[in-house]
Order: structure tokens, then C-alpha cells, then sequence
């Protein structure tokens, strides 16, 4: 029998040394009769040899069970979906897939999780997808729209831009998810609206980068035909960093 080939999640500006791509996603539904997961259907090998999957109930680990179930989390799905924030609710189980994979030099590794993910929204009884990365519950369509009908990486769609307003004026623009591939978030502090713009097309233009493997060097510069001025690049934070649960590029103006 010919096994099929799948299609290569290609990193081509991979570097060694970026760091691990860590995952972590969870899916409320109800899993007692695991699927048979098609390889070919679904372009996957399975969850990645360092990811686990665990499943929780509210009974026997309330705690685990709960996580991402807060109004912080669920009023985005309330306000557009209502009946599947209602289901996310009352699922019976929680599947918790996650693990690090150390310093991928390709992204079949996300290949692999996003057709699982595809597959158990499909056939295995999960109602939902939450990124506690991303703070976002998927629906099942813009899952399947967003990451698996890509057809590819599509690093943008597993990564926010997020954009805060300054106590001093102005406003911090910064990501979340690109732990995902193993890279640092984005942190540019004091945008003008006149600068947004430019600056959330350079964190698109970064994202894009940095997913499929580049490392930035500390203090790179940045010119910008549409952004005045010069900017440079500046590595900071940690893991446990709660702003961005990641370390982070700080892109700071120059004086």
C-alpha cells in the first residue's frame, strides 16, 4: 500500500537557536469514543512526539477543566456566538493538547496539530478550540477556514496584533502567539494614530518573518518609507512574562 506524502510546512529563513515552539490549545466536547483520524484527509501524523493530550472533567480536575471558561475568555464567543459559548459550557470533557517541540527547523509539526485539531472538530465530538495563547476560542468554521483550509502555515492567523491605549497617550501595539513558532512577540510602545498603520504593517511583515525561522538581531534597525524616523529591535522578558506568556522584541523609536 503507497503511503501518500505529505505536503512539507517549509521554514525557509530557519536559524538555528531561535527556541522551542511551544503549543497549547484546548478543546471542550465530548471525547470518549476517540476518532480514527484520516492521515491523508486531514495532512497529519498525529499530535508531535513531545506534545501531550490530556483529558479533563469538571468533576475529576475542576481547575483544569475551567481554565479559559472566565468572562475574560468567553464574552467574544458569547457576543457572536451564544449557543456555542453555551456549549463550550457544558461539554462533558476538555482535551488539553500541549508540549514543546525544541528549535523546529520546519512547521510540520503546526501541519500535524491543526489537521488533528481539524479532525476532532470533525469527527470527534469538539465543539470548540480554545487558544489560551491567542486568548480566542475558535469556532469550528473559522478553525477550519483560518488554519486548516489555508492549506499552509498562514502564520498570521495563530498570531493577534493587539492594540492598547497608553496611560500617557498614544498606544502599545503588541502580539501574542508567536510562541507557537518558537520566536518572541512584538512590543512597539507610543504609536501615534498617524503611525499605526505602518507599525501594524511591520508587526505583519515580522510575524511573517520570524514564523517561518528568521532571528532578529539585537538592535537591528528598522527604515520604513512609511514610518519616519529609525526604530531598532531589543530582546526582553521571559516565559512567565503574563503580558505576552513569551519573551518579546521591544521596537523601540530612536531619540
Amino acid at each position: 500500500m503507497t503511503t501518500v506524502e505529505l505536503p512539507r510546512w517549509e521554514r525557509p529563513h530557519w536559524e538555528p537557536g531561535g527556541g522551542d515552539a511551544h503549543l497549547f490549545y484546548k478543546l471542550h466536547g465530548d471525547f470518549s469514543r476517540p476518532p480514527t483520524v484520516s492521515r491523508s484527509r486531514y495532512r497529519t501524523e498525529g499530535p508531535p512526539a513531545t506534545v501531550e493530550l490530556t483529558t479533563y472533567t469538571a468533576a475529576d480536575s475542576p481547575d483544569a477543566f475551567a481554565f479559559g471558561l472566565d468572562d475574560f475568555f468567553l464574552d467574544d464567543l458569547r457576543a457572536t456566538r451564544a449557543d456555542l459559548a453555551a456549549a463550550v459550557a457544558r461539554a462533558p470533557q476538555a482535551l488539553v493538547l500541549r508540549g514543546a517541540v525544541p528549535d523546529p527547523d520546519s512547521l510540520d509539526y503546526l501541519r500535524d496539530t491543526v489537521g488533528l485539531i481539524t479532525a476532532l472538530l470533525d469527527t470527534g465530538g469538539a465543539v470548540a478550540v480554545f487558544d489560551p495563547f491567542r486568548f480566542h476560542w475558535w469556532t469550528p468554521d473559522e478553525w477550519r477556514e483560518r488554519a486548516f483550509d489555508a492549506g499552509g502555515p498562514a502564520p498570521r492567523h495563530h498570531v493577534v496584533i493587539l492594540v492598547s491605549p497608553e496611560p500617557g497617550g498614544g498606544a502599545w501595539v503588541h502580539t501574542r502567539g508567536m510562541i507557537k513558532f518558537g520566536r518572541p512577540d512584538l512590543s512597539v510602545r507610543g504609536v501615534t494614530d498617524d503611525e499605526l498603520p505602518a507599525i501594524e504593517d511591520l508587526c505583519n511583515r515580522f510575524i511573517e518573518m520570524m514564523a517561518f525561522g528568521a532571528i532578529v538581531p539585537e538592535g537591528q534597525p528598522i527604515r520604513m518609507r512609511a514610518l519616519a524616523g529609525e526604530w531598532t529591535c531589543h530582546h526582553g522578558g521571559d516565559l512567565d512574562d503574563p503580558e505576552f506568556n513569551n519573551v518579546h522584541l521591544e521596537i523601540r523609536r530612536v531619540a
